[in-house]
């Protein structure tokens, strides 16, 4: 088991260029992969995000890449002399219309975007992949090291909040017997405060106690709820993804725990209901971050 989040960096030099990357992931439902690659580098795409994939299978992973050419020849200088002359155009026709000499300064041209620029060779596709390969590979490696470092942490936050809830489904166990002997006992009373002469043995009022009992019968739920809680413990055990798994089961306990504040009709056994809604929101919160 390991959270969603993390970072992950690495390089990689060829004798053509070396690749720098690093990777950035957090919590999303479904698998979302973001690569930051040069315009010209579009065809190698679908292999880097195949490579992330393999191991990202939440979450959104941004990765960025960096180049650098590895060359001992200096790199030509451009200009875009169109782009110089259309500003000192420019400034001709503002002298004109101000009526007075307006001429640009040097940081005028400098401002002005792609006016000034080194001749970059294109980048060819099969070396830039060739260099990107094995720092991404790197860059992967120490990702999952901090994803699973941190779902450690995540698994013994979870294992303490499992241990509460369990706790907390065992007094309402326990007290579960004592509902029926309450409404019992409450039944009799409101009976003589009536001054209403009814044998306890009364086929009547035994049925109403019957079914009363029937109503609060807590008992499946109990067991479903002990099954979900050790199917729990069991997936934080596993190295796949369980998340999904995680979410659906923080579903079903908290169904299990509603049926039985609905049913039991008991202010101690509401209480720990209540408690232990909350402390399942705690864990469904954490369950957010793993993947």
């Amino acid at each position: 088991m390991q959270s969603m989040t993390g970072f992950g960096r690495g390089e990689f030099a060829s004798p053509q260029m070396i690749a720098r990357v690093e990777i950035t992931s957090v919590n999303r439902k479904q698998a979302d992969i973001v690569l930051n690659l040069p315009r010209e580098l579009n065809e190698i795409e679908s292999s880097l995000k195949k490579m992330v994939l393999a191991t990202v299978s939440r979450g959104r992973a941004n990765v960025s890449i960096k180049l650098e050419n590895v060359s001992t020849t200096p790199q030509a200088f451009k200009i875009d002399f169109q782009r110089a002359q259309s500003l000192e155009n420019s400034f001709t026709e503002l002298s004109t219309h101000l009526k007075r000499n307006v001429e640009p300064q040097a940081q005028d041209f400098l401002r002005i975007p792609g006016l000034f620029n080194f001749d970059d060779a294109e980048l060819d596709p099969e070396a830039a992949l060739y260099a990107i390969e094995p720092a991404l590979k790197q860059a992967l490696e120490r990702l999952n090291e901090m994803r699973k470092a941190e779902g450690l942490d995540l698994k013994i936050d979870l294992l303490k909040r499992l241990d509460i809830l369990e706790e907390l489904s065992k007094m309402i166990e326990s007290d579960s017997p004592g509902v029926m002997t309450r409404y019992r006992e409450n039944l009799h009373q409101r009976l003589r405060e009536s001054e209403i002469e009814v044998n306890l043995d009364d086929e009547r009022l035994l049925k109403e106690v019957a079914l009363f009992a029937e109503r609060c019968d807590i008992s499946e739920e109990i067991t479903r709820l002990a099954s979900h809680l050790k199917r729990f413990r069991n997936y934080l055990d596993q190295e796949e993804a369980v998340g999904r798994s995680l979410d659906f089961l923080c579903q079903e306990i908290n169904r299990e725990f509603n049926t039985i504040g609905s049913k039991a009709n008991d202010a101690t056994i509401a209480q720990n209901v209540v408690n232990a809604k909350t402390e399942l929101e705690k864990i469904r919160e954490q369950v957010q971050n793993i993947e």
